[in-house]
């Protein structure tokens, strides 16, 4: 059975991890002939394409797929998808990310694809953006919606939301966590000298953040309420893993703030150095208000860290309210600043909670039975026996 996958963008970033790992272990599955296809994957959010250097004819890049909306470029992908797929004959398709799953599954319709798979790893629309750009994603979902056999979920919210739209039917869903390897980070230590590298003392309490530096995944909030966290415990430190378009807007405002010695920016770093950051966190604060299911959260629950999220999406499905951390509404600002207070002055909590989310993520985040879902699943769509 030949599956072919498709994606926006291969840039540093939960859901194109989620594509390579499934691509990687799928294509060791007897039977399976598994390939990818992408956009160009540039800007400051790095690259995963050279994961998939030592594998010779694994990934096409179609330079006209681009993410933001751009009718001629977008219209040449859709042909070029269209081609693709008529010479290379899938028998399933299976999209991700909201240009590529569009576009990908009208192409993969056109040409005959007998099975289309689409996974949503976050919600094309939501009170995130405005009404106009709602009424339009939801009937680009809704369109593509029509030639989808089957759905996979990384969290039960995204089932809920696009049902909730007149997307598909309940037995079209599949709830899949974004699986991972668990080893470096059930493994991460508090290391001293990894902390000495980044500025940080043995003693101080880290707040940990790994996103994106851009608009909404909550860093104005972390912010907001820094100088108040700090004049209270002059040990709170902020670790941000990660960078984006924002970054000099975010370097600056810790400068206006007199917090610079407060705030470390780890830049672009590779999926790799993630687990050694997450060790040297005490916590870490989730504060997106557009995720699916973030990997930060189980990342950082794996290695034994509290997490506290806002109740956006799936946050909820790993951030149990005082059982792996504390779950707030979306902008508690009140909220964050007292539950990172608490968590500073209580070891004991913190340990807790760690204890239960490295449970928790035990059991439902390892790749291995990410992949054995997602294997059982097209043999159970698959057009024609094995």
């Amino acid at each position: 059975m030949r599956v072919t996958h498709v994606i926006t963008r291969l840039i540093v970033g939960g859901a194109q991890e989620n594509t390579i790992a499934s691509v990687l272990g799928l294509r060791q599955k007897p039977g399976l002939e598994v390939d990818l296809i992408s956009g160009p994957s540039v800007g400051p959010e790095g690259s995963l394409e050279p994961a998939l250097a030592g594998f010779p004819g694994l990934l096409t890049v179609l330079p006209e797929l681009v993410r933001p909306i751009h009718p001629w470029r977008d219209g040449l992908a859709w042909r070029r998808l269209t081609r693709i797929f008529r010479l290379r004959r899938p028998d399933i398709v299976h999209t991700h990310s909201g240009k590529a799953g569009f576009l990908g599954r009208l192409a993969a319709a056109r040409a005959g694809v007998p099975t289309i798979v689409h996974t949503i790893h976050g919600p094309s629309f939501g009170r995130f953006q405005n009404r106009a750009a709602n009424l339009l994603f939801t009937a680009a979902e809704r369109r593509a919606g029509r030639v989808t056999a089957h759905f996979v979920v990384v969290a039960a919210a995204m089932a809920d939301q696009y049902l909730a739209a007149g997307i598909g039917r309940p037995d079209q869903y599949s709830r899949i966590p974004s699986g991972f390897v668990l080893d470096p980070f059930l493994a991460a230590s508090n290391d001293p000298a990894a902390r000495a590298r980044l500025g940080l003392a043995p003693d101080d309490f880290v707040v940990g953040k790994i996103a994106r530096l851009f608009k909404l995944k909550g860093h104005e909030d972390l912010f907001a309420v820094a100088p108040e966290l700090v004049r209270q415990n002059p040990r709170i430190k902020f670790l941000l893993v990660g960078d984006g378009a924002w970054s000099a807007r975010f370097r600056a405002l810790a400068r206006a703030l007199r917090l610079d010695d407060h705030f470390v920016f780890t830049g672009l770093v590779p999926p790799s150095a993630v687990p050694g950051l997450v060790g040297v966190m005490d916590a870490l604060a989730h504060l997106s208000s557009r995720e699916g299911l973030p990997r930060a959260l189980p990342q950082a629950l794996a290695a034994a860290r509290p997490v506290v999220a806002y109740d956006c999406d799936g946050a909820r499905e790993v951030c149990i309210e005082n059982e792996t951390g504390f779950l707030l509404p979306p902008g508690d600002r009140a909220g964050l600043r007292e539950r990172l207070l608490r968590l500073a002055a209580d070891p004991e909590l913190r340990n807790r909670l760690g204890r239960r989310g490295r449970e928790l993520v035990r059991v439902q985040f390892d790749i291995h039975r990410m992949i054995d879902d997602l294997h059982r699943l097209y043999l159970r769509l698959a057009p024609r026996p094995l």
